[in-house]
């Protein structure tokens, strides 16, 4: 049985610019993967929200984070809230805490993208259904914190 423990945010917005500016600040070849990976979390629904904590940017379905990438020297991670709970098939996930998981993706170097947008997916729709069963039976849709919606 999944454990419903949350983390949420206040403040999520359907687009932080704050996350733009953070893209723009990395560099070309980094930037570039956290870019793209970010922009994959963002259109895995519309109650997608974002915001950044802890200094790099989330996903967040209403206002429960799923997702992030973070950008370090050599390489960016795409990381998951709850990804030890999620199913990974091709064994792409690292990490050893309670709940989270991420992927290491270098610059040129070769990787399959599809398992890992599955990923992206997985726990996009773990946390989405996370959500929804948290919600009261009164048949409410999404809570939002969006400020910018």
């Amino acid at each position: 049985m999944k454990t419903t423990q949350l983390l949420r945010f206040s403040g999520s917005a359907k687009r932080d610019p704050a996350i733009e500016k953070w893209m723009k600040e990395q560099t070309r070849e980094l930037g570039l993967i956290a870019r793209h990976w970010f922009e994959v979390m963002r259109e895995c629904g519309d109650e997608v929200r974002e915001l950044l904590h802890d200094g790099h940017p989330t996903a967040c379905v209403g206002d429960a984070a799923f997702g992030y990438v973070n950008a370090f020297k050599a390489h960016v991670n795409i990381g998951f809230f709850r990804g030890a709970e999620i199913a990974d098939p091709e064994g792409m996930l690292e990490g050893a805490g309670r709940f989270m998981r991420h992927v290491k993706l270098r610059p040129g170097c070769a990787f399959n993208a599809t398992p890992l947008a599955k990923l992206v997916e997985t726990a996009y729709a773990d946390m989405r259904d996370r959500v929804q069963a948290e919600l009261p039976r009164a048949g409410r849709d999404f809570p939002s914190n969006d400020k910018g919606a």
